[in-house]
């Protein structure tokens, strides 16, 4: 289990009331001075309450980079049914980093598309840290225009710490790709829906980020540079990321705040890793419910909000 440096103070209290509690079943004294089990469990769930609703960007950050939270095939393999794997971009090769494919969900038939990293060593290397080549961004435009052929609707699923920024990703045209995607996805025909479920990073991020609706995870972020990256411009050193998290206003409530997201998806106390299973649902429920009123509305009226939507993005009085 892997436990962030703020986490460490519940962390220990709940390693104590788990002692406690056996000592209790074993009927020795437990320890917690009078204090029934149930009251310091009910205080430590209060602690934990309180933590969580203050966290600052940095924290935020942190979360959202968390080794055990659900990565993209994790929500493919328990939102959707018949997930058909489809690769290559016809071009140059198929990157792992990108993953997408037809899947159904409920019914609703889709295309899944998303970047994926490691769970170990191995894994990280084979899927590039989850850091997609120009071809990962070609395969991503291919299967989105299949869908479009196909009148099917488009999910993504957002969580890389950029584009890779390799010299050979930009001798075959890393910025170009990009571009081609988001020229590409402001007129796809068919309702597009985004999912930030991780690190947002970018145009790494925004390479498939062009929807009707975007949303975020609450533990996520989403901005131009990593905090770490902004410092080392800054400042010359990576020792005032947390400032940095803090100026970008890079997580999903200060993004929703400043109308560059259109909603929030609640993750259980703690992050999405701490209860996979209830953050699938909720994801599910948000897709499903766009889905259901994105689907009839007119193609052109579609696009046009969409198109609307992003020029109006930094514009103010």
């Amino acid at each position: 289990m892997v436990v962030l440096d703020f986490e460490k103070e519940v962390y220990e209290l709940e390693k104590q009331l788990e002692k406690a509690r056996e000592s209790s079943e074993k009927g020795v004294q437990n320890g917690t001075k009078n204090q029934t089990l149930d009251e310091f469990a009910s205080s430590i769930e209060k602690l934990k309450k309180e933590l969580y609703s203050n966290l600052n960007g940095w924290q935020k950050v942190q979360i959202s980079r968390h080794p055990e939270r659900p990565y993209t095939l994790d929500y493919i393999q328990n939102i959707t049914q018949n997930f058909i794997e489809l690769h290559g971009d016809r071009n140059v090769k198929d990157d792992k980093a990108m993953i997408g494919g037809f899947a159904s969900i409920d019914g609703q038939s889709v295309m899944v598309i998303g970047q994926q990293k490691g769970r170990n060593t191995k894994d990280r290397q084979f899927r590039n840290f989850g850091m997609p080549n120009p071809e990962g961004y070609r395969k991503a435009l291919r299967l989105m225009k299949l869908a479009e052929k196909f009148n099917k609707p488009i999910v993504t699923f957002i969580d890389t710490p950029g584009a890779f920024p390799g010299l050979e990703a930009e001798e075959r045209g890393q910025g170009e790709a990009i571009a081609m995607n988001l020229r590409e996805m402001a007129v796809l025909k068919v309702p597009v829906i985004c999912i930030i479920i991780g690190e947002g990073a970018s145009g790494g991020a925004l390479g498939i980020g062009v929807g009707d609706k975007v949303l975020m995870l609450e533990y996520t972020w989403y901005s131009v540079i990593s905090p770490e990256s902004c410092s080392s411009i800054l400042w010359r050193s990576w020792d005032y990321k947390e400032q940095a998290a803090e100026a970008l206003q890079l997580t999903s409530d200060k993004m929703l705040k400043q109308g560059l997201i259109d909603g929030i998806i609640r993750e259980p106390l703690g992050g999405a890793h701490n209860d996979p299973e209830k953050t699938f649902s909720s994801v599910k429920m948000e897709i499903k419910k766009h889905l259901k009123e994105l689907i009839p509305m007119d193609p052109e009226t579609r696009i046009m909000q969409r198109i609307d939507k992003f020029a109006n993005m930094g514009v103010y009085a």
